[in-house]
Protein backbone atom coordinates (compact mmCIF):
# COMPACT_ATOMS: atom_id res chain seq x y z
CA UNK A 1 0.00 0.00 0.00
CA UNK A 2 1.27 3.46 -0.94
CA UNK A 3 0.64 6.26 1.56
CA UNK A 4 0.62 9.77 0.17
CA UNK A 5 1.85 12.70 2.30
CA UNK A 6 -1.09 14.94 1.30
CA UNK A 7 -4.75 13.99 1.19
CA UNK A 8 -5.37 10.25 0.79
CA UNK A 9 -5.84 9.28 -2.85
CA UNK A 10 -9.19 7.64 -3.66
CA UNK A 11 -9.79 5.75 -6.91
CA UNK A 12 -13.47 5.28 -7.78
CA UNK A 13 -13.95 2.42 -10.24
CA UNK A 14 -17.31 2.48 -11.98
CA UNK A 15 -18.77 1.17 -15.26
CA UNK A 16 -21.15 4.16 -15.34
CA UNK A 17 -20.96 7.90 -14.77
CA UNK A 18 -23.36 10.66 -15.79
CA UNK A 19 -21.21 13.77 -15.59
CA UNK A 20 -17.92 14.83 -14.05
CA UNK A 21 -16.67 18.14 -12.58
CA UNK A 22 -15.31 20.62 -15.13
CA UNK A 23 -11.83 20.71 -13.59
CA UNK A 24 -11.28 16.95 -13.53
CA UNK A 25 -10.03 16.80 -17.07
CA UNK A 26 -10.45 18.22 -20.52
CA UNK A 27 -12.87 15.46 -21.49
CA UNK A 28 -14.95 15.60 -18.32
CA UNK A 29 -17.76 17.65 -19.88
CA UNK A 30 -18.20 15.19 -22.71
CA UNK A 31 -18.42 11.90 -20.85
CA UNK A 32 -21.79 10.32 -20.26
CA UNK A 33 -22.17 6.58 -19.70
CA UNK A 34 -25.46 6.02 -17.96
CA UNK A 35 -27.63 2.94 -17.58
CA UNK A 36 -29.19 3.54 -14.16
CA UNK A 37 -28.88 5.06 -10.70
CA UNK A 38 -25.24 3.95 -10.36
CA UNK A 39 -24.26 6.60 -12.90
CA UNK A 40 -25.91 9.41 -10.95
CA UNK A 41 -24.44 8.30 -7.64
CA UNK A 42 -20.93 7.91 -9.09
CA UNK A 43 -21.07 11.35 -10.66
CA UNK A 44 -22.43 13.05 -7.55
CA UNK A 45 -19.92 11.39 -5.27
CA UNK A 46 -16.99 12.33 -7.51
CA UNK A 47 -18.25 15.92 -7.79
CA UNK A 48 -18.74 16.33 -4.04
CA UNK A 49 -15.34 14.86 -3.21
CA UNK A 50 -13.60 16.95 -5.83
CA UNK A 51 -15.32 20.16 -4.68
CA UNK A 52 -14.17 19.47 -1.13
CA UNK A 53 -10.57 19.20 -2.30
CA UNK A 54 -10.21 15.42 -2.02
CA UNK A 55 -7.57 13.67 -4.11
CA UNK A 56 -10.16 11.69 -6.09
CA UNK A 57 -9.57 9.78 -9.32
CA UNK A 58 -12.05 7.95 -11.55
CA UNK A 59 -11.58 4.83 -13.65
CA UNK A 60 -14.20 4.23 -16.34
CA UNK A 61 -14.26 2.30 -19.63
CA UNK A 62 -13.52 4.37 -22.71
CA UNK A 63 -16.94 4.09 -24.34
CA UNK A 64 -15.45 5.81 -27.35
CA UNK A 65 -18.53 5.83 -29.57
CA UNK A 66 -20.75 7.05 -26.71
CA UNK A 67 -18.29 9.74 -25.66
CA UNK A 68 -17.50 10.97 -29.17
CA UNK A 69 -21.19 11.53 -29.83
CA UNK A 70 -21.00 14.28 -27.21
CA UNK A 71 -18.51 16.34 -29.20
CA UNK A 72 -19.87 19.03 -31.53
CA UNK A 73 -17.83 17.99 -33.46
CA UNK A 74 -14.34 17.15 -32.20
CA UNK A 75 -12.51 14.71 -34.44
CA UNK A 76 -9.05 13.67 -35.60
CA UNK A 77 -6.09 15.61 -34.22
CA UNK A 78 -8.14 17.61 -31.70
CA UNK A 79 -9.62 14.46 -30.14
CA UNK A 80 -6.18 12.77 -30.04
CA UNK A 81 -4.66 15.85 -28.39
CA UNK A 82 -7.31 15.78 -25.67
CA UNK A 83 -6.77 12.07 -25.04
CA UNK A 84 -2.99 12.53 -24.74
CA UNK A 85 -3.58 14.85 -21.76
CA UNK A 86 -5.67 12.37 -19.82
CA UNK A 87 -2.90 10.29 -18.14
CA UNK A 88 -1.79 13.40 -16.22
CA UNK A 89 -5.27 14.16 -15.00
CA UNK A 90 -7.69 12.50 -12.66
CA UNK A 91 -9.92 10.83 -15.21
CA UNK A 92 -8.54 7.45 -16.28
CA UNK A 93 -10.09 5.82 -19.33
CA UNK A 94 -9.68 2.06 -19.65
CA UNK A 95 -8.81 1.39 -23.27
CA UNK A 96 -10.08 -1.69 -25.11
CA UNK A 97 -11.97 -2.39 -28.33
CA UNK A 98 -14.50 -4.36 -26.24
CA UNK A 99 -16.23 -1.08 -25.36
CA UNK A 100 -14.94 1.36 -28.00
CA UNK A 101 -17.92 0.88 -30.32
CA UNK A 102 -20.77 0.10 -27.94
CA UNK A 103 -24.07 1.93 -28.42
CA UNK A 104 -25.10 1.24 -24.79
CA UNK A 105 -23.24 0.75 -21.53
CA UNK A 106 -24.59 -2.79 -21.19
CA UNK A 107 -25.39 -5.41 -23.81
CA UNK A 108 -28.45 -7.64 -24.05
CA UNK A 109 -26.06 -10.60 -24.19
CA UNK A 110 -24.50 -11.85 -20.93
CA UNK A 111 -21.38 -13.16 -22.69
CA UNK A 112 -20.68 -9.69 -24.10
CA UNK A 113 -21.19 -8.02 -20.71
CA UNK A 114 -18.71 -10.51 -19.24
CA UNK A 115 -16.18 -9.69 -21.96
CA UNK A 116 -16.62 -5.95 -21.33
CA UNK A 117 -16.27 -6.41 -17.55
CA UNK A 118 -13.06 -8.42 -17.91
CA UNK A 119 -11.55 -5.92 -20.35
CA UNK A 120 -12.36 -3.06 -17.98
CA UNK A 121 -10.98 -4.81 -14.90
CA UNK A 122 -7.84 -5.90 -16.74
CA UNK A 123 -7.03 -2.27 -17.55
CA UNK A 124 -7.77 -1.13 -14.01
CA UNK A 125 -5.65 -3.90 -12.43
CA UNK A 126 -2.75 -3.83 -14.89
CA UNK A 127 -2.50 -0.13 -15.74
CA UNK A 128 -4.70 2.30 -13.79
CA UNK A 129 -4.02 1.13 -10.22
CA UNK A 130 -0.21 1.05 -10.71
CA UNK A 131 -0.35 4.53 -12.26
CA UNK A 132 -2.67 6.14 -9.70
CA UNK A 133 -1.30 4.28 -6.65
CA UNK A 134 -4.47 4.87 -4.60
CA UNK A 135 -4.73 4.77 -0.81
CA UNK A 136 -8.31 3.50 -1.15
CA UNK A 137 -10.28 1.89 -3.99
CA UNK A 138 -14.06 2.20 -4.27
CA UNK A 139 -15.61 -0.42 -6.59
CA UNK A 140 -19.19 -0.57 -7.84
CA UNK A 141 -21.24 -3.67 -8.74
CA UNK A 142 -20.31 -7.01 -10.30
CA UNK A 143 -18.42 -5.48 -13.25
CA UNK A 144 -15.68 -4.52 -10.77
CA UNK A 145 -15.99 -7.66 -8.60
CA UNK A 146 -12.43 -8.97 -9.15
CA UNK A 147 -10.68 -5.75 -8.12
CA UNK A 148 -11.29 -6.08 -4.33
CA UNK A 149 -9.33 -9.36 -4.37
CA UNK A 150 -6.41 -7.61 -6.06
CA UNK A 151 -6.70 -4.75 -3.52
CA UNK A 152 -6.73 -7.25 -0.65
CA UNK A 153 -3.56 -8.87 -1.99
CA UNK A 154 -1.86 -5.45 -2.30
CA UNK A 155 -3.04 -4.26 1.10
CA UNK A 156 -5.12 -1.38 -0.29
CA UNK A 157 -8.40 -0.75 1.61
CA UNK A 158 -11.33 -1.40 -0.72
CA UNK A 159 -15.01 -0.46 -0.51
CA UNK A 160 -17.46 -2.47 -2.61
CA UNK A 161 -20.87 -0.89 -3.27
CA UNK A 162 -23.80 -3.05 -4.35
CA UNK A 163 -26.34 -1.17 -6.44
CA UNK A 164 -27.81 -4.24 -8.12
CA UNK A 165 -27.98 -7.82 -6.80
CA UNK A 166 -26.81 -9.32 -10.09
CA UNK A 167 -23.79 -11.46 -10.79
CA UNK A 168 -22.01 -13.58 -13.41
CA UNK A 169 -19.67 -16.56 -13.15
CA UNK A 170 -16.72 -17.74 -15.18
CA UNK A 171 -13.56 -19.84 -14.76
CA UNK A 172 -10.20 -18.60 -13.57
CA UNK A 173 -8.68 -19.93 -16.79
CA UNK A 174 -10.97 -17.67 -18.85
CA UNK A 175 -10.20 -14.67 -16.62
CA UNK A 176 -6.48 -15.27 -17.10
CA UNK A 177 -6.89 -15.76 -20.83
CA UNK A 178 -8.34 -12.21 -20.91
CA UNK A 179 -5.08 -10.82 -19.49
CA UNK A 180 -5.74 -10.71 -15.73
CA UNK A 181 -3.12 -12.37 -13.52
CA UNK A 182 -5.68 -13.88 -11.17
CA UNK A 183 -3.15 -16.43 -9.92
CA UNK A 184 -1.66 -13.69 -7.74
CA UNK A 185 -4.93 -13.16 -5.82
CA UNK A 186 -6.99 -16.28 -6.59
CA UNK A 187 -7.35 -17.19 -2.89
CA UNK A 188 -9.33 -13.97 -2.26
CA UNK A 189 -11.99 -14.78 -4.86
CA UNK A 190 -15.27 -16.57 -4.19
CA UNK A 191 -15.98 -19.82 -6.02
CA UNK A 192 -19.02 -21.93 -6.75
CA UNK A 193 -17.66 -24.58 -4.38
CA UNK A 194 -14.84 -24.75 -1.84
CA UNK A 195 -11.44 -24.22 -3.47
CA UNK A 196 -8.53 -26.29 -2.15
CA UNK A 197 -5.71 -25.47 -4.54
CA UNK A 198 -5.10 -23.28 -7.56
CA UNK A 199 -4.61 -26.12 -10.07
CA UNK A 200 -7.89 -27.85 -9.21
CA UNK A 201 -9.77 -24.56 -9.08
CA UNK A 202 -8.49 -22.97 -12.29
CA UNK A 203 -10.32 -25.08 -14.87
CA UNK A 204 -13.39 -26.42 -13.11
CA UNK A 205 -14.59 -24.12 -10.30
CA UNK A 206 -16.33 -20.93 -11.52
CA UNK A 207 -15.62 -17.55 -9.90
CA UNK A 208 -18.69 -15.56 -8.79
CA UNK A 209 -18.05 -11.88 -9.53
CA UNK A 210 -20.50 -10.14 -7.16
CA UNK A 211 -19.83 -12.49 -4.26
CA UNK A 212 -16.07 -12.16 -4.82
CA UNK A 213 -16.42 -8.40 -4.47
CA UNK A 214 -18.31 -8.82 -1.19
CA UNK A 215 -15.96 -11.53 0.09
CA UNK A 216 -12.68 -9.72 -0.67
CA UNK A 217 -13.60 -6.09 0.06
CA UNK A 218 -12.60 -4.57 3.37
CA UNK A 219 -16.00 -2.89 3.62
CA UNK A 220 -19.31 -3.35 1.77
CA UNK A 221 -22.35 -1.13 1.41
CA UNK A 222 -25.77 -1.42 -0.15
CA UNK A 223 -27.84 1.55 -1.30
CA UNK A 224 -30.19 1.57 1.69
CA UNK A 225 -29.74 0.46 5.32
CA UNK A 226 -33.04 -1.44 5.55
CA UNK A 227 -32.45 -3.40 2.33
CA UNK A 228 -29.13 -4.58 3.80
CA UNK A 229 -30.80 -5.84 6.98
CA UNK A 230 -33.53 -7.51 4.90
CA UNK A 231 -30.84 -9.43 2.97
CA UNK A 232 -28.95 -10.36 6.12
CA UNK A 233 -32.18 -11.66 7.67
CA UNK A 234 -32.92 -13.73 4.52
CA UNK A 235 -36.20 -11.95 3.72
CA UNK A 236 -35.73 -11.94 -0.08
CA UNK A 237 -35.84 -15.26 -1.93
CA UNK A 238 -34.33 -13.76 -5.10
CA UNK A 239 -31.00 -13.11 -3.30
CA UNK A 240 -28.70 -16.10 -3.81
CA UNK A 241 -27.84 -17.90 -0.54
CA UNK A 242 -24.08 -17.34 -0.92
CA UNK A 243 -24.61 -13.59 -1.52
CA UNK A 244 -26.81 -13.46 1.57
CA UNK A 245 -24.26 -15.41 3.62
CA UNK A 246 -21.28 -13.27 2.63
CA UNK A 247 -23.19 -10.04 3.28
CA UNK A 248 -24.25 -11.45 6.65
CA UNK A 249 -20.60 -12.25 7.44
CA UNK A 250 -19.63 -8.65 6.67
CA UNK A 251 -22.58 -7.37 8.69
CA UNK A 252 -21.68 -9.36 11.82
CA UNK A 253 -18.05 -8.32 11.41
CA UNK A 254 -19.27 -4.69 11.38
CA UNK A 255 -17.90 -4.22 7.87
CA UNK A 256 -21.21 -3.55 6.09
CA UNK A 257 -23.56 -0.60 6.02
CA UNK A 258 -26.26 1.04 3.92
CA UNK A 259 -25.93 4.46 2.29
CA UNK A 260 -28.94 5.84 0.47
CA UNK A 261 -28.70 7.08 -3.10
CA UNK A 262 -30.16 10.50 -3.87
CA UNK A 263 -32.08 11.90 -6.85
CA UNK A 264 -30.26 13.70 -9.64
CA UNK A 265 -29.89 17.43 -8.77
CA UNK A 266 -32.00 18.36 -11.81
CA UNK A 267 -35.08 17.05 -9.94
CA UNK A 268 -35.82 20.45 -8.44
CA UNK A 269 -39.25 22.07 -9.04
CA UNK A 270 -37.86 25.61 -8.80
CA UNK A 271 -35.54 25.02 -11.78
CA UNK A 272 -36.94 22.00 -13.65
CA UNK A 273 -37.12 23.12 -17.27
CA UNK A 274 -39.70 20.44 -18.12
CA UNK A 275 -42.41 21.94 -15.89
CA UNK A 276 -44.89 24.34 -17.50
CA UNK A 277 -44.82 26.31 -14.25
CA UNK A 278 -41.90 26.13 -11.83
CA UNK A 279 -42.53 26.51 -8.13
CA UNK A 280 -41.08 26.15 -4.66
CA UNK A 281 -42.47 25.29 -1.22
CA UNK A 282 -43.99 28.73 -0.67
CA UNK A 283 -45.89 28.92 -3.99
CA UNK A 284 -46.47 25.21 -4.60
CA UNK A 285 -50.29 25.54 -4.72
CA UNK A 286 -50.29 27.79 -7.77
CA UNK A 287 -47.45 25.90 -9.46
CA UNK A 288 -48.95 22.45 -9.05
CA UNK A 289 -52.37 23.61 -10.27
CA UNK A 290 -50.82 25.01 -13.46
CA UNK A 291 -49.00 21.74 -14.09
CA UNK A 292 -52.13 19.72 -13.29
CA UNK A 293 -54.21 21.69 -15.81
CA UNK A 294 -51.55 21.09 -18.45
CA UNK A 295 -51.38 17.32 -17.82
CA UNK A 296 -55.15 16.95 -17.79
CA UNK A 297 -55.54 18.79 -21.07
CA UNK A 298 -52.62 17.16 -22.89
CA UNK A 299 -53.59 13.60 -21.84
CA UNK A 300 -57.33 13.96 -22.40
CA UNK A 301 -58.30 13.64 -18.74
CA UNK A 302 -61.22 15.37 -17.04
CA UNK A 303 -60.17 19.01 -16.66
CA UNK A 304 -60.81 19.56 -12.98
CA UNK A 305 -58.02 21.27 -11.05
CA UNK A 306 -59.52 20.01 -7.78
CA UNK A 307 -59.38 16.36 -8.87
CA UNK A 308 -56.93 14.17 -6.91
CA UNK A 309 -54.18 13.04 -9.30
CA UNK A 310 -52.10 9.90 -8.69
CA UNK A 311 -48.89 9.15 -10.66
CA UNK A 312 -47.26 5.76 -11.33
CA UNK A 313 -43.53 6.54 -11.80
CA UNK A 314 -41.94 3.06 -12.00
CA UNK A 315 -41.73 0.38 -14.66
CA UNK A 316 -44.75 -1.93 -14.84
CA UNK A 317 -43.01 -4.99 -13.42
CA UNK A 318 -44.90 -7.62 -11.42
CA UNK A 319 -41.74 -9.13 -9.90
CA UNK A 320 -40.67 -6.02 -7.98
CA UNK A 321 -42.92 -3.01 -8.47
CA UNK A 322 -46.27 -4.47 -7.35
CA UNK A 323 -48.34 -3.24 -10.29
CA UNK A 324 -50.56 -6.35 -9.99
CA UNK A 325 -51.84 -4.99 -6.66
CA UNK A 326 -53.03 -1.82 -8.36
CA UNK A 327 -54.57 -3.79 -11.23
CA UNK A 328 -56.64 -5.78 -8.73
CA UNK A 329 -58.22 -2.65 -7.23
CA UNK A 330 -58.01 -0.20 -10.16
CA UNK A 331 -61.74 0.04 -10.94
CA UNK A 332 -62.71 0.02 -7.25
CA UNK A 333 -60.06 2.68 -6.61
CA UNK A 334 -61.36 5.04 -9.32
CA UNK A 335 -65.07 4.42 -8.70
CA UNK A 336 -64.68 4.91 -4.93
CA UNK A 337 -63.82 8.57 -5.62
CA UNK A 338 -65.82 8.97 -8.82
CA UNK A 339 -67.53 12.17 -7.70
CA UNK A 340 -64.15 13.80 -7.08
CA UNK A 341 -62.95 12.86 -10.60
CA UNK A 342 -59.97 10.93 -9.24
CA UNK A 343 -57.33 10.43 -11.97
CA UNK A 344 -54.26 8.23 -12.49
CA UNK A 345 -51.35 8.82 -14.86
CA UNK A 346 -48.95 6.03 -15.81
CA UNK A 347 -45.67 7.08 -17.43
CA UNK A 348 -43.97 3.71 -17.64
CA UNK A 349 -43.02 0.77 -19.82
CA UNK A 350 -43.26 -2.89 -18.87
CA UNK A 351 -44.90 -6.18 -19.70
CA UNK A 352 -47.98 -5.36 -17.58
CA UNK A 353 -48.96 -2.24 -19.49
CA UNK A 354 -51.34 -4.13 -21.80
CA UNK A 355 -53.22 -5.46 -18.78
CA UNK A 356 -53.92 -1.93 -17.53
CA UNK A 357 -54.98 -0.85 -21.02
CA UNK A 358 -57.50 -3.72 -21.09
CA UNK A 359 -58.95 -2.66 -17.73
CA UNK A 360 -59.23 0.97 -18.85
CA UNK A 361 -60.91 -0.06 -22.10
CA UNK A 362 -63.32 -2.50 -20.46
CA UNK A 363 -64.56 0.01 -17.86
CA UNK A 364 -64.34 3.03 -20.19
CA UNK A 365 -61.93 4.93 -17.96
CA UNK A 366 -60.05 6.73 -20.73
CA UNK A 367 -60.75 10.21 -19.36
CA UNK A 368 -59.69 9.22 -15.83
CA UNK A 369 -56.70 6.92 -16.40
CA UNK A 370 -53.88 7.79 -18.85
CA UNK A 371 -51.36 5.08 -19.74
CA UNK A 372 -48.31 6.56 -21.46
CA UNK A 373 -44.98 5.28 -22.73
CA UNK A 374 -42.06 6.35 -20.57
CA UNK A 375 -40.89 9.84 -21.48
CA UNK A 376 -38.53 11.89 -19.31
CA UNK A 377 -40.29 15.18 -19.95
CA UNK A 378 -43.76 13.77 -19.27
CA UNK A 379 -42.58 11.98 -16.13
CA UNK A 380 -41.22 15.23 -14.69
CA UNK A 381 -44.43 17.05 -15.58
CA UNK A 382 -46.36 14.31 -13.79
CA UNK A 383 -44.28 14.82 -10.64
CA UNK A 384 -45.15 18.51 -10.83
CA UNK A 385 -48.86 17.91 -11.50
CA UNK A 386 -49.65 14.98 -9.21
CA UNK A 387 -50.79 14.96 -5.62
CA UNK A 388 -49.53 11.43 -4.91
CA UNK A 389 -47.18 8.83 -6.38
CA UNK A 390 -47.85 5.09 -6.21
CA UNK A 391 -45.02 2.73 -5.14
CA UNK A 392 -46.42 -0.61 -3.91
CA UNK A 393 -43.03 -2.35 -4.43
CA UNK A 394 -42.54 -5.88 -3.08
CA UNK A 395 -38.91 -4.94 -2.45
CA UNK A 396 -36.88 -1.81 -3.09
CA UNK A 397 -33.06 -1.78 -2.82
CA UNK A 398 -33.19 2.01 -2.67
CA UNK A 399 -35.79 3.64 -4.91
CA UNK A 400 -35.75 7.24 -6.08
CA UNK A 401 -39.38 8.20 -6.93
CA UNK A 402 -40.35 8.22 -3.24
CA UNK A 403 -37.61 10.86 -2.72
CA UNK A 404 -38.33 12.85 -5.88
CA UNK A 405 -42.10 13.02 -5.30
CA UNK A 406 -41.96 14.87 -1.95
CA UNK A 407 -39.50 17.38 -3.41
CA UNK A 408 -42.26 18.23 -5.91
CA UNK A 409 -45.03 18.14 -3.30
CA UNK A 410 -46.30 14.74 -4.51
CA UNK A 411 -46.58 12.38 -1.55
CA UNK A 412 -45.74 8.66 -1.84
CA UNK A 413 -48.31 5.93 -1.27
CA UNK A 414 -45.96 3.00 -0.80
CA UNK A 415 -45.19 -0.42 0.63
CA UNK A 416 -43.03 -0.26 3.76
CA UNK A 417 -39.88 -2.01 2.52
CA UNK A 418 -36.19 -1.44 1.81
CA UNK A 419 -35.23 2.06 0.75
CA UNK A 420 -38.86 3.18 1.04
CA UNK A 421 -38.77 2.40 4.76
CA UNK A 422 -35.64 4.55 5.09
CA UNK A 423 -37.10 7.56 3.27
CA UNK A 424 -40.86 7.60 3.90
CA UNK A 425 -42.53 8.14 7.28
CA UNK A 426 -46.29 7.77 7.58
CA UNK A 427 -47.85 11.22 7.69
CA UNK A 428 -49.08 12.41 11.08
CA UNK A 429 -50.70 15.83 10.66
CA UNK A 430 -51.33 16.37 14.36
CA UNK A 431 -47.65 15.90 15.23
CA UNK A 432 -46.38 17.61 12.09
CA UNK A 433 -44.32 14.60 11.01
CA UNK A 434 -44.11 12.24 8.05
CA UNK A 435 -44.08 12.61 4.29
CA UNK A 436 -46.27 9.85 2.84
CA UNK A 437 -48.57 6.89 3.40
CA UNK A 438 -47.21 3.40 4.10
CA UNK A 439 -48.82 -0.03 4.15
CA UNK A 440 -47.08 -3.04 5.70
CA UNK A 441 -48.96 -6.05 4.32
CA UNK A 442 -48.11 -6.62 0.65
CA UNK A 443 -51.53 -7.20 -0.88
CA UNK A 444 -54.26 -5.26 -2.68
CA UNK A 445 -56.06 -4.56 0.61
CA UNK A 446 -52.94 -2.99 2.09
CA UNK A 447 -52.52 -0.73 -0.94
CA UNK A 448 -56.20 0.28 -0.86
CA UNK A 449 -55.89 1.19 2.83
CA UNK A 450 -52.89 3.45 2.11
CA UNK A 451 -54.78 5.10 -0.77
CA UNK A 452 -57.73 5.78 1.53
CA UNK A 453 -55.34 7.36 4.04
CA UNK A 454 -53.96 9.62 1.31
CA UNK A 455 -57.48 10.68 0.34
CA UNK A 456 -58.29 11.54 3.96
CA UNK A 457 -55.35 13.92 3.80
CA UNK A 458 -56.39 15.25 0.38
CA UNK A 459 -59.83 16.16 1.73
CA UNK A 460 -58.49 18.14 4.70
CA UNK A 461 -58.93 21.95 4.75
CA UNK A 462 -56.62 23.69 2.27
CA UNK A 463 -54.61 25.57 4.91
CA UNK A 464 -53.67 22.37 6.74
CA UNK A 465 -52.66 20.65 3.50
CA UNK A 466 -50.62 23.61 2.32
CA UNK A 467 -48.65 23.83 5.57
CA UNK A 468 -47.87 20.11 5.51
CA UNK A 469 -46.77 20.03 1.87
CA UNK A 470 -44.61 23.12 2.33
CA UNK A 471 -42.92 21.44 5.30
CA UNK A 472 -42.42 18.19 3.39
CA UNK A 473 -40.96 19.93 0.33
CA UNK A 474 -38.43 21.85 2.45
CA UNK A 475 -37.42 18.79 4.47
CA UNK A 476 -37.08 16.66 1.33
CA UNK A 477 -34.86 19.20 -0.41
CA UNK A 478 -32.58 19.29 2.64
CA UNK A 479 -32.48 15.50 3.08
CA UNK A 480 -32.61 13.92 -0.38
CA UNK A 481 -29.55 15.39 -2.05
CA UNK A 482 -26.13 14.23 -3.15
CA UNK A 483 -24.18 16.31 -0.65
CA UNK A 484 -25.80 14.28 2.16
CA UNK A 485 -24.93 11.02 0.36
CA UNK A 486 -21.36 12.18 -0.23
CA UNK A 487 -20.89 13.03 3.47
CA UNK A 488 -21.82 9.45 4.38
CA UNK A 489 -19.28 8.06 1.92
CA UNK A 490 -16.60 10.45 3.14
CA UNK A 491 -17.20 9.30 6.73
CA UNK A 492 -16.90 5.69 5.59
CA UNK A 493 -13.67 6.40 3.66
CA UNK A 494 -12.18 8.03 6.75
CA UNK A 495 -13.20 5.08 8.90
CA UNK A 496 -11.45 2.71 6.50
CA UNK A 497 -8.35 4.91 6.11
CA UNK A 498 -8.21 5.77 9.84
CA UNK A 499 -7.33 9.36 8.95
CA UNK A 500 -9.09 12.44 7.51
CA UNK A 501 -9.83 12.36 3.81
CA UNK A 502 -9.19 16.09 3.49
CA UNK A 503 -6.59 17.93 5.54
CA UNK A 504 -7.78 21.25 7.03
CA UNK A 505 -6.97 24.07 4.65
CA UNK A 506 -4.49 26.58 6.03
CA UNK A 507 -4.50 30.00 4.46
CA UNK A 508 -0.87 31.04 3.78
CA UNK A 509 -1.52 34.72 4.46
CA UNK A 510 -3.31 33.93 7.69
CA UNK A 511 -0.58 31.48 8.66
CA UNK A 512 2.15 34.10 8.03
CA UNK A 513 0.24 36.64 10.09
CA UNK A 514 -0.08 34.20 12.96
CA UNK A 515 3.65 33.41 12.78
CA UNK A 516 4.47 37.14 12.89
CA UNK A 517 2.16 37.67 15.85
CA UNK A 518 3.72 34.71 17.60
CA UNK A 519 7.23 36.14 17.09
CA UNK A 520 6.15 39.52 18.52
CA UNK A 521 4.64 37.81 21.56
CA UNK A 522 7.82 35.78 22.11
CA UNK A 523 9.95 38.93 21.80
CA UNK A 524 7.76 40.76 24.34
CA UNK A 525 7.98 37.80 26.69
CA UNK A 526 11.78 37.74 26.39
CA UNK A 527 12.07 41.48 27.08
CA UNK A 528 9.76 41.15 30.08
CA UNK A 529 11.77 38.20 31.38
CA UNK A 530 15.06 40.16 31.09
CA UNK A 531 13.55 43.16 32.93
CA UNK A 532 12.34 40.84 35.66
CA UNK A 533 15.82 39.31 36.06
CA UNK A 534 17.45 42.77 36.15
CA UNK A 535 15.06 43.94 38.89
CA UNK A 536 15.81 40.81 40.92
CA UNK A 537 19.56 41.49 40.72
CA UNK A 538 19.11 45.13 41.73
CA UNK A 539 17.06 44.08 44.75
Amino acid sequence: MVSHPGNPRVLIVTPEVTYLPNDMGNMANYLTAKAGGLADVSAALVSALFDLGADVHVAIPDYRKLFNARFNPVVGKELKAIRRKMPDERLHLAEDRAFFYLHNVYSNYSWENLRIALAFQREVINNIVPRVQPDLIHCNDWMTGLIPAMARQLGIPCLFTIHNIHTVKTLLSYIEDRGIDAASFWQYLYYERMSYNYEETRDGNPVDFLTSGIFAAHFVNTVSPTFLTEIVEGRHAFVEPYVQQELANKWWAECATGILNSPDPSFEPTTDKHLVCRYGPEDHVKGKLENKRFIQKSLGLIQNEKAPLFFWPSRLDTVQKGCQLLATILYHFVSRYWEQDLEIVFVANGEFKGHFQDIVGFYNLGNRVAICEFDERLARQAYGASDFILMPSLFEPCGLPQMIGPKYGSLPVAHDTGGIHDTVLHLDVENNTGNGFLFKTFDAGGLMWAIEQSMVFFNLPEEIKQDQIERIMKQSAATFNHSVTARHYIALYEKMLKRPLIKPHVDKKESSQKDAESKVQKKKATVKQRKSKKQMKEN
